[in-house]
């Protein structure tokens, strides 16, 4: 039998933490306006805001829930793809590279939740991208950019008679034949030693030689990048030879401009180039009609759930129903901050994963009823149901969280799904069963040894 004051413990740790989450999910702005005669009241509360400072460092949380393309709106941009510079049997792992250059891109400027197409259309293929939250479709096509080749061009000696009216296309014209193909990753770094922000690049196998080549023919010259023949940055000058595929682009930066360029660079890492072709602003009213449905679904599936488990476990359901209200607002939490985005079927996964985060909880007291029918005491009785009860919740709900990871297809595999919406409703569903298995296992058995006990021995 478990401790008593240990028991104790625990259930105020539940509490604190149901409290926190309690905050979380709370309104931003909470109006409160009375009045009952001479006493008139008039305060608007404000969410604490999850904020915290270490050193000079800030770090600050947006709790607002994120909604997807369905239900916020958005932009949907279509882009052709020209595939004429590609050998045919490069094609697929052109677009494919493609496609996960793009999501990359996306994924700096912290959009989520989007949803990233090749489409083929008779010999010619579209990109077709999908942005919830974006309200302006400007912001999203320059978000995007129709730009895509990414080029490293080397610094010649022109006759003194031509330098004066020298454009940068005639100074900067030897082809290095490195471009964006070639170039593994761009990140933000600090230099050590002045702490600046700097741009590093990596590049792969094959780069690594080129560039090797490059710098060794450009040493003391310039070499410049461009995306479609456009200079992205102040050519620097090439001070040693680098053999190990890794550079750094140092110069004027602040945090933002560093960032924006090794987007830029990512987003040049492409052996395609793309055009935009059509760009939409997609409405939010299905998303108004879809919350609105999800949330009445919602209430309505929690009431019938707890007036059936009342019904037929009475103070029990009772209290797994609090632990099911617990459960609510610790999977609402968990969205907030990792955060998760809600799409419609991810609406319809939190809703599913409501009955599925009960069924423990009738496995559970069902157990208990047949130790009490052999004469078992009450605690032994709540402590042997919950164990015995452990095997079939634990195989019922790994094969659901399988399930849930194929749908969620983390590693990107091709022949799995790759719908973001489909992924949405997985996140919801998997997030759901885990944190059914918490509350249902651990919350519920406290709840029950401390609200319901008989008395439970030390």
């Amino acid at each position: 039998m478990p401790n008593a004051n240990k028991t104790i413990r625990i259930f105020w740790t539940i509490l604190a933490l149901t409290f926190v989450c309690l905050i979380i999910n709370l309104p931003k702005q909470i109006p409160l306006d009375i009045n009952l005669g001479k006493i008139s009241f008039q305060h608007t509360f404000y969410r604490p805001d999850f904020s915290f400072k270490i050193g000079q460092k800030e770090f600050k949380k947006d709790l607002d829930l994120k909604f997807g393309l369905d239900l916020a709106g958005g932009a949907s941009l279509t882009f052709n793809i020209d595939t004429s510079e590609v050998k045919k049997e490069d094609i697929s792992s052109a677009l494919e590279s493609l496609k996960s250059n793009i999501e990359r891109r996306i994924n700096l400027f912290g959009v989520s939740e989007t949803n990233v197409q090749i489409i083929k259309q008779e010999e010619q293929y579209r990109l077709k991208v999908e942005l919830p939250g974006v309200e302006d479709v400007s912001s999203a096509v320059k978000l995007i950019g129709t730009t895509a080749q990414l080029k490293f061009k080397g610094e010649i000696e022109l006759p003194p008679e031509a330098t004066a009216s020298a454009t940068f296309e005639d100074v900067f014209s030897k082809d290095t034949e490195l471009n964006g193909s070639h170039l593994t990753k761009a990140f933000v770094q600090i230099n050590p030693n002045n702490s600046e922000p700097e741009v590093s690049l990596e590049f792969n196998e094959e780069g690594s030689k080129l560039f090797a080549t490059a710098t060794k023919e450009f040493l003391n010259k310039r070499i410049a990048i461009l995306i479609d023949d456009y200079p992205i940055t102040s050519p620097p000058v090439v001070q040693v030879v680098i053999t190990d595929g890794k550079a750094v682009i140092s110069g004027s930066f602040d945090n933002k401009s560093a960032k924006e360029l090794a987007v830029q660079l990512n987003a040049g890492a492409l052996p395609l180039s793309i055009d935009l072709i059509q760009q939409s602003q997609v409405g939010a009213t299905l998303g108004k009609n879809s919350i609105d449905k999800g949330i009445f679904a919602g209430v309505v599936g929690i009431i019938l759930v707890s007036i059936f488990m009342i019904g037929n476990y009475g103070k029990l359901g009772l209290i797994a129903d609090f632990g099911l209200i617990i459960y609510g607002l610790i999977t609402l939490t968990l969205y907030r901050l990792i955060p998760v985005t809600l799409t419609f079927p991810g609406i319809v996964g939190f809703i599913l994963s409501i009955g599925m985060a009960v069924d423990s909880n009738v496995l559970i007291f069902e157990r208990m009823k047949e130790e009490l029918r052999k004469g078992k005491s009450w605690n032994s009785a709540l402590e042997l149901g919950f164990g015995r009860a452990w095997t079939s919740i634990k195989d019922a709900n790994t094969c659901a969280l399988i399930t849930g990871l194929i749908l969620f297809n983390p590693f990107n595999w091709s022949f799995l799904n790759t719908s973001g919406m489909v992924r949405g409703f997985a996140i919801t569903l998997i997030l759901g069963i885990t944190v059914g298995i918490f509350t249902g296992v651990f919350v519920t058995r406290n709840l029950l040894r401390v609200l319901a006990k008989e008395k439970i021995e030390k």
